[in-house]
């Protein structure tokens, strides 16, 4: 898995204006074809993606933009935590790469959480 960043919501308090958040859902999961199809995906499936350290629901983004073998997350969302106070933000709350990352894969350059290059798991949720 590796993150993404994009133009409407480079920073999460960006989630928190309707004029950035209006239109389609931008927190999915990138896939690509093959990868989808081989997990009986589509565009707008959920899925389950998962690591060693947890398991999230996503929406799945079928594309050929990502190579095979390789998602791609939004850094910055999760806003259904207890206490958001962000009331736009809460409404479009999306996903949390967060809850998949951990606290023993860091960028070795930086010392920062891992976000690129994590091992995860994908499968379809049925139902």
């Amino acid at each position: 898995m590796i993150g993404r960043r994009q133009l409407r919501d480079n920073n999460s308090w960006m989630h928190n204006s309707q004029r950035l958040v209006k239109g389609p859902p931008r927190c999915t999961l990138l896939v690509h074809p093959t990868d989808a199809a081989s997990r009986h995906l589509a565009t707008g499936d959920l899925a389950h993606l998962g690591s060693d350290v947890g398991t999230v629901v996503v929406p799945v983004e079928v594309t050929d933009a990502m190579l095979a073998g390789v998602v791609s997350l939004p850094h910055g969302w999760g806003h259904d935590r207890d206490g958001t106070r962000l009331g736009v933000a809460q409404e479009h709350a999306g996903t949390s790469m967060n809850d998949v990352t951990s606290d023993f894969h860091l960028d070795t350059l930086s010392g920062n959480a891992g976000f690129n290059g994590l091992a995860v798991t994908l499968q379809r949720v049925d139902g």
